[in-house]
């Protein structure tokens, strides 16, 4: 193994021509602290020690006759391939996006509150330009994802779609029914009678220059400044005089 070196090698090698087993088992267990030694930053592994006997009978070609604290690996398990991981084969439209996008959807469809399925299909479209983004450098136009978006749901959701065509996605979550009514206050003000409001780009002035005139105080002088605080401290000192 070249992660120990040849001198690790030679030392194997050594140790299992010995003939006396005590001796054998001596040198076994200073190599073993030779071994930890060349990588202390394995130490806090919790089956460091069981990987440096499992690699000194690896070194020594399994010839190793010694009474190490733990069961020697088999030869057969070294060259053994691992098994194949059942990958799902299921066939995506748009691999990109994932599953999850399409069972989202589906729970999207099935949502009967027709402003929480607004909410949800805008969440939806917002995490289909995240994940177009992640594996393509171009940025999607609204019109490409919508498509995609529709085409994804079968035509089920016309009328949201259309909705986010015409007006953009809405700046809502969707609520959440399980929350004891919690969640049927959560984004009121984001709706405006009976309808959401779409997202838009707005840069609110500063709030700064609108409250100067709420503050009387803010231009007045203070008592302790000017000359008169200087005037009256130099009549004070000559009163003294």
């Amino acid at each position: 193994m070249k992660e120990y070196g040849s001198n690790v090698q030679k030392l194997a090698d050594h140790i299992v021509k010995m003939e006396d087993k005590a001796k054998r088992n001596l040198y076994a267990h200073i190599l073993i602290e030779l071994m930890r030694q060349i990588h202390p930053n394995m130490r806090d592994n919790q089956d460091y020690t069981n990987k440096l006997w499992d690699d000194l009978y690896i070194i020594s070609g399994f010839e190793l006759d010694v009474d190490s604290p733990f069961p020697p690996p088999s030869a057969e398990a070294l060259g053994k391939k691992p098994l194949k991981v059942g990958y799902n084969q299921q066939n995506l439209t748009y691999r990109h996006y994932g599953k999850n996008i399409e069972l989202l959807l589906e729970k999207a469809i099935q949502t009967e509150n027709k402003e929480d399925k607004l909410a949800f299909v805008s969440y939806i479209f917002r995490l289909m330009r995240s994940f177009f983004n992640a594996w393509n450098k171009d940025n999607p136009e609204d019109s490409v994802l919508l498509g995609q978006l529709e085409q994804l749901s079968k035509g089920s959701l016309v009328e949201e779609i259309e909705y986010i065509r015409q007006n953009g996605p809405v700046d809502a979550a969707p609520k959440d029914r399980n929350n004891n009514g919690g969640g049927q206050e959560r984004n009121r003000g984001n709706h405006q009678g009976g309808s959401f409001k779409a997202q838009a780009n707005h840069n609110p002035e500063r709030q700064g220059g609108n409250n100067q005139g709420n503050n009387p105080n803010r231009n007045r002088p203070s008592k302790f400044s000017g000359r008169n605080g200087n005037n009256n401290r130099n009549n004070r000192k000559k009163s003294g005089i």
